[in-house]
C-alpha cells in the first residue's frame, strides 16, 4: 500500500520519532510504513491521518491484488 507519510511529515519539518511519539508507536514503525514493508493497522492509519492533518484517503493508496 502506497502512502504519503515521508512527503507530509517532511513538508511539516517532523521527524519520524516525532510522529512516532504521537502515535504510540516506535520510529522503526513508521519508517517500515513510510518504506511499504509494513501496513498500519486501522487504528494507526487514522492516528497517522489526524496527526498529519489529511484523510485516511489522502495519505494512504491501496492498489489492489494483495489479500
Amino acid at each position: 500500500m502506497e502512502n504519503k507519510i515521508r512527503e507530509l511529515r517532511k513538508a511539516k519539518k517532523l521527524s519520524q520519532d516525532q510522529v512516532a511519539k504521537v502515535c504510540g508507536v516506535t520510529r522503526q514503525t513508521i519508517n517500515a510504513i513510510e518504506n511499504n514493508k509494513y501496513d498500519p493497522s486501522l487504528y494507526l492509519a487514522f492516528a497517522l491521518a489526524k496527526y498529519l492533518g489529511v484523510t485516511v484517503d489522502e495519505l494512504f493508496h491501496f492498489e489492489g491484488g494483495k489479500t
